[in-house]
């Protein structure tokens, strides 16, 4: 049986399927088997993927009812534990592809640091190839260090872009029915481990989709970003993660304050007790204080503009 099994969840990406899958039958390691979730796709999409499953053995169809990218990852995932002895899992989303050294660069990088995650570099595109000659050395962050720090430029949490050890999910799946799904998972599983097998190549890339689902216009389940940090901020209190508890109140901070300049006004209420909650948590842990330089927030927890023109000017 092949040693890693690729999830790739497939809904409305007709346009896009056959870039993401040749370039993972181009991989340069060989021991992998690709798991394609037709997600009730309106298109194209489940016949592309039954002819990938007739033309190659290791290729596996699964097609269901539309249920939403976090369905269509745990489909693949049950498929992997009741289907393969497949130890590793990677996911590729089907509007993206990766670099032919991607599989081979973080097995390698996982199997020589002894890790049980490995992550790599992303590539932001439009469209545009990916560098070709990089350096596919790797080093080791603590998972702490992984997670808090700047390494993927905020994108830390994201499900692809890194190879598991799938015993990690034996007890884990994506929260369907979310948005921000990874944002509910992946620090569960960064935290189970002491260290992450890191290389910087940029061997993913993220296709910037003008028609993907975080470029949409605004609609309440944006709003299960917070409750994702709300979430990690439980979880970093209990467990002592310190640096976590911190980024994730920030993290709460800023997307609070974002999402009430977009968001409907039946849902200014709501928004503004949580960016209240995330500014006590930010004077709290030290990371952002009442000053001139930071009104912008306490004029939209505290909509009083009196008061904050009284401050800013005294």
């Amino acid at each position: 049986m092949p040693n890693i099994s690729v999830i790739v969840p497939v809904y409305k990406v007709e346009a896009y399927l056959d870039r993401c899958v040749e370039s993972i039958l181009a991989q340069t390691y060989r021991d992998f088997e690709i798991v394609l979730v037709d997600d009730g796709s309106p298109d194209r999409c489940g016949e592309i993927c039954d002819a990938y499953g007739v033309k190659y053995s290791f290729v596996h169809v699964i097609h269901q009812k539309n249920g939403g990218l976090s369905a269509a990852r745990n489909a693949g995932i049950d498929w992997a534990f009741a289907h393969s002895d497949s130890r590793y899992l990677a996911f590729v989303d089907s509007d993206d592809w990766v670099h032919q050294e991607y599989l081979n660069t973080l097995y390698h990088a996982l199997w020589e640091n002894g890790c049980k995650i490995s992550a790599c570099g992303i590539f932001r595109t439009s469209g545009e190839k990916i560098p070709a000659n990089q350096d596919l050395s790797s080093f080791c962050l603590s998972s702490d260090g992984y997670y808090c720090g700047q390494f993927h430029e905020g994108l830390t949490a994201v499900a692809w872009n890194k190879l598991y050890d799938k015993q990690l999910f034996q007890s884990l799946r994506y929260p369907v029915g979310k948005l921000h799904e990874d944002e509910f998972t992946t620090y569960k599983m960064i935290y189970q481990c002491d260290q992450i097998a890191i290389t910087c190549a940029q061997l993913y890339a993220y296709y910037q989709n003008p028609a993907g689902i975080m470029r949409a216009a605004w609609n309440p389940g944006r709003m299960h970003m917070l409750e994702a940090f709300e979430q990690q901020i439980e979880f970093a209190r209990q467990e002592g993660y310190l640096n976590l508890l911190k980024k994730a109140a920030e993290q709460y901070l800023y997307a609070s304050y974002e999402q009430l300049l977009q968001a409907d006004d039946s849902y200014r209420k709501e928004l503004q007790k949580k960016l209240r909650f995330a500014l006590n948590m930010g004077r709290k842990y030290g990371f952002f204080s009442l000053k001139k330089k930071n009104l912008w927030a306490y004029e939209q927890a505290y909509p009083m503009k009196p008061l904050w023109w009284l401050i800013s000017k005294f």
